[in-house]
């Protein structure tokens, strides 16, 4: 097996890494300057807002975005202290907690979306074509679901 990425390996992954860091500067600047939240609590009130009854459990939220388990847990920890999101406890598992967006979490969510939407557009969606952008949301899925069927493999294996 060769132990070093080809130049073609070497600009796709390497470019994502290096745009992924950048782009999440950015993000997180934006944010904080118009909304004054960080691009995490940002994120952790989205998923909420897409989630069935504004509720996940918080272990579910970390493993749909970059934070560990730990780390999503102190994100909804800041939040649950601005009033936006509420913790629950799991009734199906003691150890496990839900957090739950708030109608003053949506409401900030609500007014932060508007010009974090104008960032993303102008700073990456623009840069491409509709089919471009198909075959992004593609590669994205694809990615996913391999990522997914990784996960359940490991769970079968603790």
């Amino acid at each position: 097996m060769d132990d070093n990425f080809t130049p073609l390996e070497q600009a796709a992954w390497g470019g994502l890494i290096g745009m992924y860091g950048r782009i999440s500067r950015q993000i997180d600047s934006d944010l904080q300057e118009h909304s004054r939240i960080t691009h995490a609590e940002f994120e952790a009130l989205l998923r909420l807002s897409w989630a069935e009854s504004h509720r996940l459990r918080i272990q579910d939220l970390a493993a749909r975005s970059l934070l560990t388990r730990s780390g999503m847990s102190r994100v909804v920890e800041r939040l649950e202290r601005a009033s936006l999101v509420t913790r629950e406890g799991a009734a199906e598992d003691r150890r496990g907690a839900y957090a739950v967006l708030t109608d003053a979490g949506l409401a900030r969510l609500r007014s932060a979306l508007h010009e974090h939407i104008a960032f993303v557009r102008q700073n990456f969606l623009s840069l491409f074509s509709q089919g471009e952008l198909e075959q992004m949301a593609e590669f994205w899925r694809r990615v996913e679901t391999r990522q997914a069927g990784a996960d359940m493999t490991e769970g079968d294996q603790r």
